[in-house]
Formats: C-alpha cells, sequence, structure tokens
C-alpha cells in the first residue's frame, strides 16, 4: 500500500487508537459531521456557565432547609469546614477558576492538541471534566469545599480548556471556504451548554431531593455520565482533512490583504505585536460583556424595579419581599434572553465575518457596542424597559459574536497549522477579562452605593467604563496589520511538517475524493443528535423569558 493511500485509509502501521494518524479521513466522508461532533462535545463544557443553579441548594447542603450559619466563617475556613453550609461567595470562586484554569490549559496545551489530534485532546477534555464533576460530587458528600474547588474549578478548568479549543483548527481546514460559519456553529454549544444543563440540573436536583439532602451531589454524578457519553461520541466522530485537501470543486480565493495563504510557526505567533493587538481586542470585548452578564439580573431590579411587577413609583428599597421575589423571577426570564442571545450571536457574526472580514466585524463589535452602552443610561432614564432589554441582547449578541470569530480571525493573520494552538494561548485573555471585566463593574458599583448614589444610576458611570474599554479596543484593532515576511515559515518547512502528520512524504493537494459534504442521512442523525437538546433548552428559555414581557 502506498504512502498516499495510507492517507486515505487512516490506518497507520503502529499507530495509537487515539493518535491522529488514526483519524485522517477516508475517501467520502461527510465533513459536515465534524461540527456535530464538535458540538457534543462544547453543550457539555458549556454547563459551566450555569454552574450557579448549584449555588443556592450548596448554601443549606446541611441544614437543607436553612443555611447552617457561621458567624465567624471566612474564605480560608469554608474550605475545611464541616460544621457550616458554605456561602454564596465562596461557592461563586468556582467561576474564577473555570475561567482561569480554561485560559491556561488551553495555552499550555494548545501545541500538545495541535501534534495529538482533537480526538485525543477530547477525550482528554471528557476525563478532566467529567472526572471532576465525581470529584465536585465527594466533596459536596463530605462536605469539603476545597475538594469541590479542585474537582470541578481546576481539574475541571483543564478540561474545558482542552474541549473548548480541541475542534477549532480542524473545522478551519475542514471549511476553508467558510471558516467563520464552522467555528460559529462550533463555539455557539460552549454558549448554549447553560441553556440545556441549568433546567436539566434543576429537574435532576428536585428529582434527588430528599429530607437529607439537596440532591446536588446525585444531580453531578449523573451528569457527569451523560456528559461523558455525549464527549466520547463527540471526540470519536472527530475527522482531521488529508494534507493539502480542498472542498471539490472550490479554489483559495485571491489573496487579500489581511487573509493570509502562509503558516506562521507556534514558537513565533506570541513575539508578533498582531499577536497582542488582538490579545487586547478580545480582552477588552469581553470584559464589557463579562461585566454585563455578571450584574444583569441585580441592574434590571435596581434600575427599573416596580416597573417590572407594575408599580412605577416604588424603588428597589421600596419593595417588599414577596414584590422582590416576583422581580427576580422576571430578572432571570431576562438573564435567560441574554444567554439565548449570547448563543445566536456566536454562529450570526461569524458566519457574516465570512463576508464582510474578520476586522470589519470587530469594528462593528467594538463601535456599535460604544453606541449602545452610552445610550443604555437614557434607555434607563426615560424607563423603556423594552429599549433598555434590546440594546443589552445586541451586546451580548457581540459577547458571543467576539469568541466565535477570534479563530477565524487568526487563521488569517497567521495561517492555519497552528491556528488551535495559537488560539489557545489567546485564550489567556478570556482568563484576564474574567478578573478584570467583574472587579471594574462590582468596585464601581459599590463605591458609588457607599456614596449614596441611588441604585437606579449607580450603573450609568459602569457604562461609560466600559464604552470607554471599547474604544480602546478600536484603536488596538485599527492597528491590526498583515505580518511582515519574516514571520512566516517557509513551503519546505511547512510541506515537511505536513507531510510527517499525514505519514506521507508526497506532498498532495486536492479533494482526495472528499467533497463538499451535504446532509445524507448520517449527518442528519448526528445534527438530529445535538439539535434536538438545543430546540429545547431554547423552549424552555423562551417560557421564562415570556415572564419578563
Amino acid at each position: 500500500m502506498s504512502a498516499g493511500s495510507e492517507t486515505f485509509t487512516g490506518g497507520i502501521g503502529g499507530a495509537g487508537f487515539l493518535d491522529r494518524e488514526r483519524i485522517i479521513a477516508k475517501p467520502g466522508f461527510n465533513r459536515w459531521l465534524v461540527p456535530p461532533a464538535a458540538l457534543a462535545i462544547h453543550l457539555c463544557i458549556g454547563m459551566a456557565y450555569g454552574f450557579s443553579v448549584f449555588w443556592l441548594p450548596l448554601s443549606r447542603s446541611l441544614g437543607i432547609d436553612q443555611p447552617v450559619v457561621c458567624a465567624d466563617l471566612n474564605l480560608v475556613s469554608a474550605l475545611f469546614t464541616t460544621s457550616c453550609d458554605w456561602r454564596v461567595s465562596d461557592l461563586g470562586w468556582m467561576y474564577t477558576l473555570f475561567f482561569v484554569f480554561l485560559g491556561s490549559a488551553a495555552a499550555i496545551w494548545g501545541g500538545w492538541l495541535e501534534r495529538a489530534g482533537p480526538r485525543k485532546a477530547g477525550i482528554a477534555s471528557m476525563v478532566c471534566w467529567c472526572g471532576g464533576m465525581v470529584i465536585a460530587a465527594i466533596g459536596v458528600i463530605t462536605h469539603q469545599l476545597w475538594l469541590m474547588w479542585l474537582g470541578a474549578g481546576v481539574i475541571g478548568g483543564v478540561g474545558l480548556g482542552l474541549g473548548y479549543i480541541s475542534p477549532v483548527s480542524t473545522l478551519i481546514k475542514w471549511f476553508p471556504d467558510r471558516r467563520g460559519m464552522a467555528t460559529g456553529m462550533a463555539i455557539m454549544g460552549f454558549g448554549g451548554g447553560a441553556m440545556i444543563g441549568a433546567p436539566l440540573a434543576n429537574f435532576l436536583m428536585n428529582y434527588f431531593k430528599t429530607p437529607d439532602s439537596v440532591g446536588v451531589w446525585q444531580t453531578f454524578i449523573v451528569m457527569a455520565a451523560l456528559y461523558a457519553i455525549s464527549m466520547l461520541c463527540g471526540a470519536f466522530g472527530y475527522r482531521i482533512p488529508p494534507a493539502g485537501w480542498r472542498p471539490d470543486g472550490w479554489t483559495p480565493p485571491a489573496t487579500k490583504a489581511l487573509i493570509t495563504s502562509r503558516h506562521v510557526h507556534l514558537r513565533d505567533a506570541h513575539k508578533t505585536k498582531q499577536f497582542w493587538l488582538i490579545w487586547t481586542v478580545l480582552m477588552l470585548n469581553v470584559s464589557a460583556g463579562i461585566g454585563v452578564i455578571g450584574m444583569a439580573s441585580p441592574m434590571l431590579q435596581e434600575i427599573f424595579a416596580g416597573k417590572l411587577i407594575g408599580m412605577p413609583d416604588l424603588a428597589f428599597n421600596q419593595l417588599d419581599a414577596t414584590q422582590k421575589t416576583a422581580i427576580a423571577g422576571i430578572a432571570a426570564g431576562f438573564a435567560g434572553l441574554l444567554s439565548l442571545f449570547n448563543i445566536m450571536g456566536r454562529f450570526f457574526w461569524a458566519s457574516l465575518s465570512d463576508y464582510i472580514g474578520r476586522k470589519n466585524t470587530y469594528y462593528t463589535f467594538l463601535l456599535l457596542g460604544i453606541a449602545l452602552y452610552l445610550l443604555a443610561p437614557t434607555a434607563a432614564h426615560i424607563g423603556s424597559q423594552l429599549m433598555f432589554v434590546a440594546i443589552f441582547c445586541v451586546i451580548l449578541s457581540m459577547y458571543g459574536g467576539g469568541f466565535a470569530t477570534i479563530p477565524a480571525y487568526l487563521a488569517d493573520i497567521f495561517g492555519t497549522q497552528f491556528v488551535g494552538a495559537i488560539h489557545g494561548r489567546l485564550l489567556t485573555a478570556w482568563s484576564t477579562a474574567g478578573i478584570v471585566g467583574p472587579v471594574v463593574v462590582n468596585y464601581i458599583r459599590e463605591f458609588q452605593l457607599d456614596a449614596g448614589i441611588p441604585r437606579a444610576q449607580v450603573y450609568d458611570f459602569t457604562m461609560y467604563i466600559l464604552a470607554g474599554m471599547l474604544a480602546l479596543g478600536v484603536i488596538a484593532n485599527f492597528l491590526v496589520k498583515p505580518l511582515e515576511d519574516k514571520w512566516f515559515m517557509s513551503d519546505e518547512e511547512v510541506g515537511a511538517m505536513q507531510a510527517k502528520t499525514a505519514a506521507s512524504q508526497t506532498s498532495h493537494t486536492g479533494s482526495f475524493g472528499i467533497g463538499k459534504g451535504g446532509l445524507d442521512a448520517k449527518a442528519a442523525l448526528a445534527w438530529a443528535a445535538v439539535g434536538i437538546p438545543i430546540l429545547w433548552g431554547v423552549w424552555i428559555t423562551l417560557q421564562t423569558t415570556a415572564k419578563m414581557f
């Protein structure tokens, strides 16, 4: 058998079952099977966004009906106490761990992923994410917060990073004709994970709840098992195209200024100013968006207060406990609506970037974002709830769109050979934003409340600060220019690398019997497997959101 035919079979002598060489696609493979495989993983790890559904039950895991409160409890003692219930603020640190370790793992192991392939990375992600949830369940059973942090936060966070970047390079190579759309399809799954996982977790906790248990550890175990099955299916569904593959009948478009046909090595990407400019653009866009996500619920409640329940003359501090409970439920619908726009924005904006370009798409995010942040206080002051909600729905769509567009932006600037690993390193911008955004928003809010500013007005200055952050992003995006020739690998270096990857010393270009693909029976089944849960999550979200209007 020739080296070229080995490329088709995917069966390389001596290669391990999970190795990259074993998942090179055969002739006749349908590339539309790869996005649902990516979605199967992203929908699972995306539950990280929905973990707040566990905080209130866990805050009474000992008392069951009422929390066992200890006056002298602090963050350090909360890690080891077995006699006091945890505070929501102690549990909330899980979010910080999630996104710090997501970015760190993506940066550290991005290069390994390019060598090992997406299947091995997907399996590693499953072991870490699902195994971390099992360890967190043990932490709930033994009432050890440090074990929950270690399991779900640290180990699970590593799983988030590996799973998040596992399909990026593969999808960009499978869809060179529609890079933005391909990554948008997969990365929207991360935004949609909570939309499915949060109501599922609520159902399971209610099912497992007993007079002696709030049902959280059992929910962790069941969800870990379900996620393990889904993530395994996704990992084994991954295939990579043969080196030099092109969609049948497609020819690369004429070279454009900001779309290269060459490749930058991973070791050099972070040495370029373009890398750090794009890092800055992503960090600022995400910081502003995370700030909004973190304050969405209290913001709506404090600004509109009695207006939400037909009592426009009542400020937030004038509401009784029952009224506050009612507007909290309406604010939950607002948060759900923002989640839905976050998801839709990932697909819409990334797909649009294929037509208007990545740099122009980011200009849209930043300039339109500035206008909307400056307009938000006006909507609040005139009491237009519909206008206010619409503004933040668009903002959150661009927050999600920023995540989905960035891999294609990187591929345009740095080429596709190491785009997954470069993307992994760039995600340290997310880790940074996960600290910057909430800190800026929360501290400004507390400072203004301490200064005696009414609750309905404390967010005005915050909006102006976030608009200023986006203005800095506009400058950084403007400065992104094509790379100098010195940063690109030679054709010989790229050819040798691709030949080694494909276990072939002969350079090939063409479709290799693999066309553009379409919705055949197998692809339809794969899409149904991920599409039905997504539609269920959308339906639940819309039902909750309807209460707001």
